[in-house]
């Protein structure tokens, strides 16, 4: 059985390569511009794993790679940087890549597609736990928002029309080795710690220590998507993935500080405006129809984020 994966190329598509070869899974992953070699997964590019240059916003792009490898399942994961494009390009790329896939799933009869969706689409409910029955707004407050509803509206359509079997997957904030921007805290307490330094706060100022958010190690994010892909007869079609925890940022820091006893790692007391109550993705439905269970807690991610880190990764 042959999976593609769009975006394969990136911070979480190696890992869900990685976690497909691991269930005995042949791979092809997609890349843009950037390419990586990690340690992890090397070793089997040109075996078990095929690499693929395609810009999944072009027409037929996607198409012609899941006929040429008789793709039987596609894990859609490529997507612009967020605000890397102007709104005319973001829009054009964004669409088109799932026009593109839709059509690539449908015209190579593959049995599944799985789109990223993104915890983002409950960034307007005022707190949690959140569940993939919770009635969402129209009004969105960002690109990821925006798009991510869009998308699975358009797609579940396009589904209904077609018979294709397309499943979305409402992901969290994914951490861990590779990943690149930065943006999450609890890779940058992991890098400031293996560093010697203090976290770069300039994005919004020094945390408060008891505000949470659902941040998901991300080779436990690769394993719940193997599970969407694989597992059949679905008997939904929305499934979130992530911890399904509000992690404080004081239990972030207390794990950095477990492995790095002198991490320098300051937070502001209490609550800063923005905290939701159970701020966290209900996984409920993973784990009842598709047998997820996270292998890994806050602390254990964190010794082996660093772990990684100290053998010389950079990211």
């Amino acid at each position: 059985m042959t999976v593609l994966i769009t975006g394969g190329m990136g911070f979480i598509g190696l890992h869900t390569a990685r976690a497909f070869v691991d269930a005995g899974e042949d791979v092809v992953i997609t890349y843009y511009q950037t390419w990586r070699e990690p340690s992890f997964i090397k070793d089997e590019y040109g075996k078990r794993v095929i690499v693929e240059k395609a810009d999944a916003s072009q027409p037929g792009v996607i198409e012609e790679l899941a006929k040429k490898h008789k793709t039987e399942h596609i894990v859609h994961l490529a997507v612009p940087g967020v605000m890397a494009l102007g709104p005319y390009e973001d829009y054009r790329v964004n669409m088109n890549g799932l026009i593109g896939v839709l059509e690539a799933a449908r015209n190579a009869e593959v049995k599944r597609l799985s789109l990223a969706s993104s915890i983002a689409v409950y960034h307007s409910l005022p707190g949690g736990p959140y569940r993939e029955t919770d009635r969402l707004p129209v009004e969105s407050a960002n690109p990821t928002e925006t798009f991510k509803k869009s998308w699975e509206i358009l797609a579940f359509h396009y589904a209904g029309r077609t018979g294709l079997d397309v499943v979305s997957m409402r992901i969290g904030g994914i951490w861990g080795p590779l990943y690149h921007s930065m943006m999450n805290l609890p890779s940058r307490l992991a890098h400031a710690a293996v560093n010697g330094t203090e976290p770069d706060y300039s994005r919004g100022g020094v945390p408060f220590a008891e505000d949470t958010g659902d941040v998901c190690y991300v080779k436990d994010c690769a394993l719940g998507i193997r599970l969407v892909q694989l597992t059949e007869n679905l008997p939904n079609r929305i499934y979130n993935v992530s911890s399904g925890i509000a992690t404080s940022n004081q239990r972030l820091v207390d794990a950095v500080k477990a492995v790095k006893p002198d991490a320098t790692l300051p937070l502001q007391d209490g609550r800063g405006p923005g905290y939701k109550e159970q701020n966290y993705l209900d996984m409920t439905r993973a784990k009842d129809e598709l047998g997820f269970e996270n292998g890994y807690t806050p602390e254990s991610a964190m010794a082996d984020y660093i772990a990684w880190l100290e053998e010389g990764n950079e990211k």
